[in-house]
């Protein structure tokens, strides 16, 4: 199949909307980036001198925060001290001309400066506001705070998630990453809703509510009070064949095994030729311990071991090939250096450069190859680096 051509357009869209962000960490800043990659204008408030507090999160991106970077191209930088009247009265002039506000403070504190959602929207009736907080605008836990290993806690996420002696958080910003992604995706329809109507509207996101909906599949195997998923590391905690397996061949510096093969099954189909073509033993099929999903799972760990036998005979190399073969789904252990340079990712030419404060920057393409238009992909700014031109726009000084 030929690749997709990359658009000629200069346009993108959401050229004509502007954000205005008052945002830290990474729920709303994530969001607020993926509007930016189509085009939006985000203005991004930031305290005077430090800035988001995600900047000083580490410096592992060439003196940059690695989370920073991630999820703040493309994006204006405006230096505020919203605790001074005349700041706060820029800020209020720049809503007032704005399509959309996005905003994760802490709870209660747009409503104390007058930023809530009903009196932007008196003034403004096309603004589109949306709160992103941990738990929601209102109930008992209206005013607690969230951070995202709090909210993975509470989602039930680490119940199901690590080794059957130790809960594991998400390596990433889950709970963050789904608010952010909700987030982006309601703006997304409440944009298209006001071609509509004419009019904005309120968008009130909760950590915990983005991250439950994620825990869908366990939430509903335990229903009615059945027993939840157990912790199985990296293996599927229902489904078997599917997981890490230990291959031989390969030895380390001390004579340990350091082969190892992700596979996953999802049918008797591939049950049949696994044992066939991968195992080499094809009446293992007919095994009564193993005829349905539900035996194999049951009877784990007898399976395992075969599995571990035969593996413990071949390479690495030997294993995948007779995955390959069989069409049984697979993947390598990859780290994180592995990914930079994963072939797949360069052969469909996802990696591109971004300006920053620290010179250019590789920077991921956002997902989905485009026809009709071209991410933006601009630089990461300086704290305030903005503020003067956004200041000369609105005929206003500080």
């Amino acid at each position: 199949m030929p690749s997709i051509a990359p658009s000629t357009s200069t346009t993108r869209p959401l050229d004509h909307i502007t954000v205005v962000a008052l945002e830290h960490a990474i729920a709303a800043p994530f969001c607020t980036r993926q509007l930016a990659d189509l085009g939006a204008r985000v203005i991004k408030v930031e305290r005077p001198g430090t800035g988001d507090f995600a900047r000083a999160y580490d410096q592992r991106a060439r003196g940059l925060s690695s989370h920073f970077v991630w999820v703040n191209r493309s994006k204006e930088s405006l230096a505020l001290d919203l605790k001074v009247p005349q700041h706060l009265a820029v800020l209020k002039a720049l809503v007032a001309k704005a399509d959309v506000l996005v905003q994760n403070l802490a709870p209660g504190a747009t409503a104390r400066m007058g930023l809530d959602a009903a009196t932007l929207r008196a003034h403004n009736p096309r603004l589109i506001v949306c709160d992103i907080s941990g738990y929601g605008n209102d109930g008992p836990y209206r005013d607690k705070k969230a951070y995202d290993l709090l909210i993975q806690s509470e989602a039930g996420y680490l119940s199901v998630t690590g080794t059957p002696e130790q809960p594991s958080k998400s390596g990433n910003s889950i709970a963050d990453i789904a608010a952010g992604m909700y987030a982006y995706s309601n703006i997304l329809s409440a944009l298209l809703q006001r071609e509509k109507t004419g009019e904005g509207s309120h968008i009130d996101v909760s950590m915990l509510e983005a991250l439950t909906e994620w825990m869908g599949f366990p939430m509903y195997y335990a229903m009615d009070g059945a027993s939840p998923p157990t912790r199985n590391a990296a293996a599927h905690a229902t489904i078997h064949p599917y997981g890490p397996f230990q291959v031989g061949g390969q030895l380390g510096v001390h004579g340990e095994h350091i082969g190892t093969v992700m596979l996953g099954l999802q049918n008797e189909r591939e049950w049949v030729q696994f044992c066939q073509h991968v195992l080499v033993q094809p009446t293992l099929a007919g095994d009564p311990r193993f005829h349905s999903n539900a035996q194999r799972n049951d009877n784990r760990l007898d399976l395992q071991s075969i599995i571990l036998d035969t593996f413990a005979q071949l390479t690495l190399e030997q294993v995948t090939e007779r995955l390959e073969r069989a069409q049984i789904a697979n993947a390598r252990m990859n780290n994180m250096a592995d990914v930079w340079a994963h072939p797949q990712l360069q052969a469909r030419q996802r990696w591109t450069q971004v300006a920053s404060p620290a010179g250019e920057l590789p920077a991921l393409l956002p997902p989905g190859r485009q026809t009709a238009f071209n991410y933006r992909m601009d630089p990461i700014p300086q704290v305030g680096e903005h503020t003067a031109s956004i200041l000369s726009e609105l005929g206003m000084c500080l």
